[in-house]
């Protein structure tokens, strides 16, 4: 799309959950990945098609909403071990800036907040475009990723393994697939 295309973007949209994904991927046991996602979450985006540096995204994420196909892994994960979800029920991300990379790429820094702890993530996205529903609705689409160390944000259990190194990788992998209405 062209600047003038994008900025007939321009305005608030309210991330649809159902047809967005916020996941995640980490090493088990040093030689296996294990993927989940969050399957309750809500979200708004500014786009500003004119000036993509004004634009904003804010996303609250229901902890317990926490899904890797293990109920086990996933209750462990609630606990005290890990999100500690009676605590902190709900991770958020308020951006702070907004770049345009070129082309369809963007990058969008802000504060993540997990466990009462916050600390800036920055997410590379793809604009993947934007169309009128068969509802009527006036949608835009972007795909991110991002890498953050668990423990920046007090995510410290672990086990070591007989073989050498731990159960569970320092490094997690974000995913964002982001679909988005434009309110009325």
């Amino acid at each position: 799309m062209t600047n003038t295309d994008l900025t007939a973007l321009t305005g608030d949209y309210t991330i649809d959950a159902s047809h967005s994904t916020i996941g995640f991927t980490v090493r088990h046991a040093m030689v296996t990945n294990v993927k989940g996602k969050f399957d309750e979450f809500s979200g708004s985006l500014h786009l500003d098609g004119g000036d993509p540096s004004a634009s904003t995204a804010s996303i609250d994420v229901k902890m317990d909403s926490i899904d890797t196909g293990s109920e086990d892994r996933d209750g462990h994960l609630k606990s005290a071990d890990f999100f500690k979800i009676e605590e902190f029920p709900t991770m958020t991300f308020r951006s702070t800036k907004a770049e345009a990379l070129g082309d369809e790429d963007y990058r969008i820094t802000g504060d993540l907040t997990i466990l009462g702890t916050t600390k800036p993530l920055t997410i590379d996205l793809e604009f993947n475009g934007a169309a009128k529903d068969p509802f009527g609705n006036e949608r835009v689409g972007f795909e991110g990723k991002a890498e953050i160390k668990r423990s920046d944000w007090g995510l410290t259990w672990n086990a070591a393994l007989e073989t050498g190194g731990v159960l569970v990788s320092e490094k997690i992998k974000l995913t964002f697939d982001i679909s988005a209405i434009k309110n009325a």
